[in-house]
């Protein structure tokens, strides 16, 4: 019993500190390395990546005068990055958002950085789960902390480069990210309920309309919500999508998923017919509706 305890334990220790591992590899699909969790510049500069890392890093001209005025603002922050090893964005901002805090002198110390993978079960997502509640919809994200708590972000790339950004962001802080509807419609549903904000969408619609980023902004933090099990949000997300771009067969297609993962069969195959009734030779649509159509009738021979 002793024996079967201690070995048990071994096990549990072994798989945690598994978990734990910096700069861990996997293979995706296609055979592939890319590296998924915690990771650092050490990580970054090996195996497959550094071919990407190392370019990119050195090409990048830092200017100087605007990284000097960093160098003691930004050591009064903190910095979380997440990205994805398999993302061309992340190949191309990573490497020169680390030349820009080199060249202020930012402490390693107060910087995290996690790798995310990109499969249908685990979308932006990270082993353990470092992602969770801060709606990371985009690759790369980067998320500056004072004191604790979130003061900015930096979404996919800089609106200008990353000295500029980060300036604004330390100074007066008067920076707005990229992608901002997709960040506040987060901030609605983390801090609204559903129903209030299902009876508000017709003015959040009108509102939100000419500042979104195309159907792709709310159709990836669609995405997000939905492969992190928040299906009932993403359905809100993706319905909200379709009312800014009724003529995208790209977001009824979006909707349509959402709908058959909430097992909303007839919602979904409306959403599909609405796909084909745009574009009537969407293979998927067209499968989509044959497999629903099979699934309601043998439900019906039951």
């Amino acid at each position: 019993m002793k024996r079967t305890a201690i070995l048990l334990i071994t096990l549990l220790s072994l798989q945690f500190g598994f978990s734990q591992t910096l700069n861990h590899i996997e293979l995706d699909q296609k055979g592939n390395e890319v590296l998924l969790g915690k990771i650092n510049k050490i990580g970054l500069t090996q195996n497959t990546f550094n071919s990407w890392f190392s370019k990119n890093h050195e090409d990048y001209l830092v200017n100087k005068a605007v990284a000097k005025k960093l160098k003691d603002s930004l050591k009064q922050y903190e910095i979380k990055v997440f990205l994805g090893t398999w993302c061309g964005d992340s190949k191309k901002e990573v490497p020169r958002f680390y030349k820009v805090i080199e060249a202020a002198k930012f402490p390693e110390s107060q910087l995290q950085v996690i790798a995310v993978n990109r499969t249908k079960e685990a979308y932006k997502q990270s082993p353990n789960h470092e992602e969770k509640g801060l709606n990371i919809h985009r690759v790369p994200t980067f998320i500056i902390y004072k004191d604790g708590k979130e003061v900015n972000r930096i979404v996919e790339h800089p609106k200008e480069t990353f000295e500029r950004d980060l300036l604004s962001i330390v100074t007066d802080n008067k920076y707005k990210s990229n992608y901002l509807i997709a960040n506040y419609m987060d901030y609605l549903l983390q801090n609204k309920s559903l129903d209030s904000l299902k009876i508000d969408q017709p003015n959040l619609v009108s509102r939100f309309s000419e500042f979104v980023k195309g159907s792709r902004e709310l159709n990836t933090y669609g995405y997000s919500l939905l492969r992190s099990n928040q299906i009932e949000n993403a359905l809100y997300i993706f319905d909200f999508n379709s009312k800014i771009f009724p003529y995208r067969s790209s977001v009824y297609d979006s909707l349509g998923e959402a709908q058959l993962e909430a097992g909303n069969l007839n919602e979904a195959l409306k959403s599909y017919y609405k796909v084909l009734s745009l574009k009537p030779e969407d293979k998927n649509a067209l499968e989509m509706v044959e497999k629903i159509k099979l699934n309601t009738a043998n439900n019906d021979k039951k």
